[in-house]
Parts: C-alpha cells; sequence; structure tokens
C-alpha cells in the first residue's frame, strides 16, 4: 500500500499533469485576449484609448506578462500531452506540439512586440516628437490593429492542432470519444472564425458567436483530465 503511495506520488497521472498545465493556460489567456480589451480599448477612438491605457498601464504590461507565459505553458502543455498520446500515433502527437505548441508560442512572442511598441507610444518616446499627438494616437491604435489582425491568423493553429488532438483522443480508448467528437468540431470552429476574418471580417462577430459552443470543448477536455486523469493503458 505504501509502495503504491510512493509510486503515485513520484508518477503523476499524465491526464492530470496535462490538465494542470491547460487549467493555467485557461486561466491566463482570457487577460490579454478578452479582459484588456474590454477595458482599455474604445473601438474607434484611438485617443481615448491610448489614454486608457496610459492611465492603466500596469494592467497593460500584465497583458503582456500573461502572454510570455502562456507561450511557455503551451510548450508544456503539448509535451504532457504528447507525454500522454505518444504511444497512440507519434506523429500525431509530435503534430500536436508543433500546430498546439511551438508555432502558437512564436506567435505570442511575436505579438507582445506589438504592445510593446504601444507602449512607447503611449509614454510618447522623444523620437516621436515629429508626431503630432493625434497622429502619435494613430499610430498606436495602429499597433494594437497590428496585434487583432495577429490574433486572427493564430486562430488557425488555435484550431489545426485540435484535429490530430482529437485524433488522437478518439483512438486512444482511455479518453471518452464524444471529447474527440467535440474537439475536432471546435477545430473546425476555430478554423472558420479565422478564416472569416481573413475573407469576411464584416461577419467575424456573428461566426464567433455562433462558434462558441463547439470551443468549449477545451474546457470540457480540461476538466476531464483533472478530475478522471487518463493514462495509456499498460500491455
Amino acid at each position: 500500500m505504501q509502495e503504491n503511495t510512493l509510486a503515485g506520488m513520484t508518477n503523476p497521472n499524465p491526464g492530470r499533469v496535462a490538465g494542470l498545465w491547460y487549467l493555467l493556460l485557461i486561466v491566463i489567456g482570457p487577460l490579454r485576449l478578452i479582459y484588456i480589451p474590454s477595458k482599455l480599448f474604445v473601438q474607434g477612438d484611438a485617443t481615448a484609448s491610448v489614454n486608457n491605457i496610459a492611465a492603466h498601464e500596469m494592467l497593460f504590461r500584465l497583458g503582456i506578462a500573461s502572454e510570455l507565459a502562456a507561450a511557455v505553458i503551451l510548450i508544456f502543455l503539448t509535451l504532457a500531452l504528447y507525454r500522454l498520446f505518444v504511444a497512440v500515433d507519434r506523429t500525431l502527437a509530435l503534430l500536436v506540439v508543433i500546430f498546439g505548441g511551438v508555432m502558437p508560442a512564436l506567435v505570442y512572442f511575436v505579438g507582445v512586440v506589438d504592445d510593446f511598441a504601444v507602449l512607447i507610444v503611449v509614454r510618447r518616446a522623444d523620437f516621436l516628437s515629429v508626431f503630432d499627438h493625434s497622429q502619435r494616437d494613430a499610430l498606436a491604435m495602429l499597433f494594437l490593429k497590428l496585434r487583432d489582425s495577429q490574433n486572427t491568423a493564430a486562430e488557425l493553429l488555435w484550431g489545426i492542432w485540435l484535429l490530430p488532438l482529437a485524433v488522437l483522443v478518439y483512438r486512444s480508448r482511455f479518453v471518452p470519444r464524444f471529447l474527440a467528437v467535440w474537439l475536432a468540431i471546435g477545430g473546425l470552429a476555430w478554423i472558420a472564425l479565422s478564416m472569416a476574418g481573413t475573407l469576411w471580417p464584416q461577419y467575424q462577430a456573428e461566426v464567433f458567436t455562433l462558434s462558441q459552443p463547439a470551443t468549449f470543448c477545451e474546457v470540457a477536455f480540461t476538466l476531464w483530465l483533472l478530475i478522471r486523469g487518463a493514462a495509456p493503458k499498460q500491455g
């Protein structure tokens, strides 16, 4: 009995390890993606947005820090999922790491550069004195718009990586197959959202609303991993 307890402590359930990383990502991710835009950015008003960022600079910087943390967490999450599913299909597990970890993490690191550029404008760097006030505000808004465009591009990766993950879950037999179907639908929803933002941006908000039930697949998957755990069957 004691040996089993010690073994559980030294070899934690790989599904719960992945679930913990996933939960951390779900908690941190919305700060820059949802909360900060809702609190600081004013649609169509560059001056008001810049003034809000200037008045709440630390909140904006926390958003940057959360993005950097999320990039690192993504790597650990996908490596944990690789460990969980590598015995099911090594190639698909590698695709999860590449499309779900490495590539989105790079997008995150590039994305924070735009946010740092916004801070340079907001803090009225001396070399920007050649621009008048309204021009500097417009420049800051340009960087924020570029960041939005990077998120639109990243949504494609947020969707693609769920497809090999769905296949792995379906084949694994140690995670319910309904989650595999939900993950696949969620992946297609993210891809559709990215394509709408690229080709028909006027409909992106409607697509986002319609896709919400599908994208909650990752929350359901995380809860399953945390509560039930998951581990490859031995032998």
